[in-house]
């Protein structure tokens, strides 16, 4: 396994989502979920992913696995591109960056020059018993959801 929480527990994560959700790890037991991390809401290839997670979500669905995305944006900006997109799903706020370290998806980026900490689009895939089954770091978002259903699939 490449990544050092593939095979082990879940790490323990609670967070506010839109529709004044609140989730945990705990609660998650007994479905397989995803979690993807994403820099910002309504950029473009953050919108491409969540459509596509949102144009399949009804075959995560027939497996037993909920989807949730996380970003550090509030969750009034996740409401508004929630309902822009019309995703099925909850997104959960962190703004202090919690759920992120928990996952290990901060990382150095750059941008026009100018170096700062960011969010790595990384997606997490954790099973019924809440064991992380498998990671994608550097997420490319063509093809990605696809890749994800497939393994799903195979659990």
């Amino acid at each position: 396994m490449s990544d050092k929480l593939e095979g082990k527990k879940c790490p323990n994560f609670e967070g506010e989502c839109t529709n004044n959700v609140k989730i945990n790890n705990k609660d998650l037991i007994g479905k397989n979920f995803i979690i993807y991390f994403y820099p910002k809401d309504s950029t473009p290839g953050c919108t491409t992913e969540g459509q596509d997670f949102r144009d399949n979500f009804k075959k995560f669905q027939k497996l037993n696995t909920e989807i949730f995305g996380v970003s550090r944006d509030s969750i009034k900006s996740h409401e508004n591109f929630k309902n822009k997109q019309s995703f099925p799903f909850e997104l959960l706020s962190d703004p202090d960056e919690k759920v992120c370290k928990a996952f290990d998806v901060m990382k150095m980026k750059s941008m026009y020059g100018r170096e700062y900490l960011g969010v790595d689009r990384s997606t997490f895939l954790i099973d019924d018993k809440g064991i992380v089954r498998k990671s994608w770091r550097s997420v490319k978002v063509k093809g990605h959801v696809a890749e994800v259903l497939a393994e799903v699939e195979n659990l």
